[in-house]
Formats: C-alpha cells, structure tokens, sequence
C-alpha cells in the first residue's frame, strides 16, 4: 500500500492520532495544519477508557502522566474567595486509569509521534477538493496542488473540510447558548491540586492551576448571533459579559486584554447526518460533539484509531471502512454528549438560586465525593 496517500486536515487531537495509525497501517499520509504552532490556552483535556491503551500503544502514556495537572478537586468559591462547596474531579493515584493534561502538552505529543512517519505541513489550508477518476484532486492556500486517495476532515467544528464538501456549518451547528474563553494567567496559586470557580447568575470565572501554568476560563451563557471568524466579538463579549464581576474578574480581564493568545469560541451541538462523501470521511468534531461538555479529547482519541483499523481492514473499499468506522464511533460517542446538559447547568446556573441549590446539593453529597 506504499503508494496509498491520504490528507488529513487538522493537526490536532483527533488528526494527528489518525495520522499516526494509518501511517502505521502503511499508507502515505500528509497533515496540514491551519496553524503555524501549536496554541498555549485553551481547557485542559482529559485522556481516559480506551483512549488510555491507545496512548499506551502509542508510547505517550508515561509523558502524559508527567505532565497530568495534578488536579483533584473544583471548588465554588464567593466572592471572597471562600469556598461554598466541591466536588471531586479525579482521586488520587488514579493516574493509570486517566490523566488530565493541557491540551497542547497532548496535541504535541500526538504530533511529535505522526511525525515520525507523516509529512506535516504547517500554516496552510485547504481551499478545494475535486473528487474524481479514482481520487481527490486538493488545493491549498500555500502548497501547491496534489492528488490523494483520501481526505480526513479532522479540522475542528468550524471545519473547511465539512464546508466545502458536505455543506455550510450551519446545516450542521446548533448553538448551545454558551460561550468559552481561556487565557493564560500569571497569578499565584495557592493550592495546585484545585480548580476555583466563582459564579454570578449565568456566569462562571474559574482559575486552573494547570500543572503549573494555570490559565482562567470564562464559561457563560449569551446570545446565539456570534460569528466566530470576527476575534474582536469575541473579545468584547467577554469584557461586557464580566465588567462588574467579582472575585478574580478585574485581575482576569487585564489578563485577558493583554495576551495575544487567548482563545473564545461558542460552545456548539455538531451534528452530520452521515460523516462520509465519496473519499472524505470527517473525524473528532468536524463530526460530531457538543464542545467543551462532551469528553471530546478522548472520543478523538479512539475516534481516530477506529477509524485506521477500518480502513486498514478495507484498504481498497474506502465506502465500507468509513461505514464501518461511523458504525462503531457513533455507537461509542453517543453516551458521551448525553451529560452535557447537566454539566452545563452544573457549572453555570442560570439564576442566583440555581447556584445556592448547586452549593447545598454538592454538600449533601458523602464527604469522599464533596473533598
């Protein structure tokens, strides 16, 4: 299968896991990558069930519990910064049965390993795909035109790869009413193993020590009309969203204002009818996710692997190895998405009530879960 090629759009979790398998499966693969590096902000990820072997396979399983953040608990805190109620997020010495890692200490690793045997191509994207005479003729922004026998769309939920074959995103998206943006920070931490969250009605301000790079999240609801190609809507939104906030706001504000790498999406339901087109087939959230709510790390994770085995069990039948990867994924990933809602409300209470009975229920829980 030497002569076997297929593109994959989006050097991320999901991507570069793919990248990883199916050059194993020996086939030619090529990543292209919108980004020239690899980004500092954003949530940290967890990595857990099957997508624990597959690091493991892959040999960045150790790496990864090196880098685990340590975390053990979320704790709500007022407006002094005293805690209200927490939750246990992961136990300790869990750490062979799932870690949590900032994502782009996973996102590097999982490049570093296609790397060794795919050819990367960095801030660059694709611009047309032409199916036809037994494969797909692909031009990019930068690099010039090539011809492949498959493309994986693993290019996130504002994915090109989607649009330009399946149809415009919003054939796709559904809004979830909320909204995400992270930053790095340079405050203090005081106790490395918890996450503190402060909540206004409709509001969360969380500070996450991050393994040592902690970094704050504001995660709120708001308005369905925002266009994620304009940055500078986003940045505002945040800063009216927060202007008379409490606790850490005003320190987290200047924070957010200053950098040059913070990052803000909507929190969005991507849902594709089918998730293959002749030879496209799309992979991670270019599928399927409600984003930050719905394990997505590690549903990538196995999404990807999933999809190699299939087509390494059918690799001159792309129409059977992608029906049989979507059998399987969606099989798996369907359980995944079904909490969203409840963590949503678990995180960011629409009213001043709804946190007061968030608070009261979380400290009726058994002391080991509460601590």
């Amino acid at each position: 299968m030497a002569d076997r090629s297929v593109l994959v759009s989006g050097g991320g979790i999901a991507g570069a896991t793919a990248a990883y398998w199916l050059a194993r499966a020996g086939w030619s693969v090529t990543v292209v990558e919108r980004a020239a590096g690899i980004r500092s902000s954003g949530n940290p990820v967890d990595v857990r069930g099957a997508a624990v072997t597959i690091a493991q396979d892959m040999s960045i399983w150790s790496r990864l519990q090196e880098a685990a953040t340590g975390i053990e608990r979320l704790a709500f805190v007022n407006a002094d910064g005293r805690p209200l109620a927490s939750i246990r997020t992961h136990r300790r010495g869990n750490r062979n049965e799932e870690v949590e890692v900032s994502r782009g200490e996973l996102v590097g690793l999982l490049l570093g390993k296609a790397q060794e045997s795919s050819l990367i191509i960095r801030d660059d994207s694709i611009t047309a795909l032409h199916q036809g005479g037994g494969g797909i003729d692909v031009e990019f922004r930068r690099t010039r035109s090539r011809r492949f026998d498959m493309v994986v769309g693993a290019d996130g939920i504002h994915s090109s790869v989607r649009a330009l074959v399946f149809g415009r995103e919003e054939r796709f998206s559904r809004p979830f009413g909320m909204f995400v943006g992270t930053v790095r920070s340079s405050i203090p931490i005081e106790d490395p193993r918890t996450v503190l969250m402060y909540n206004e009605p409709g509001t969360s301000l969380t500070i996450h020590p991050a393994g040592g790079k902690p970094g704050f999240a504001f995660i709120f609801r708001g308005p369905d009309d925002f266009d994620y190609r304009d940055p500078d809507q986003g940045r505002r939104l945040v800063e009216s969203t927060y202007a008379d906030g409490g606790w850490l706001t005003k320190r987290a504000l200047q924070e957010w204002g200053a950098s040059e790498d913070r990052y803000f999406d909507a929190v969005t339901r991507i849902a594709v009818p089918q998730w293959s087109a002749g030879r496209v087939v799309l992979l991670g959230d270019a599928a399927g996710c409600i984003s930050l709510f719905g394990e997505g790390s590690s549903s990538a994770i196995v999404g990807a692997k999933t999809l190699a085995d299939a087509i390494a069990v059918h690799p001159g039948d792309h129409a059977t190895a992608f029906g049989a990867y979507e059998h399987t994924h969606r099989k798996y990933a369907r359980p995944m998405q079904r909490g969203a809602g409840i963590a949503s409300r678990l995180l960011v209470p629409k009213t001043r009530s709804g946190i007061t009975i968030r608070n009261a229920v979380l400290n009726a829980l058994p002391f080991r879960n509460r601590l």
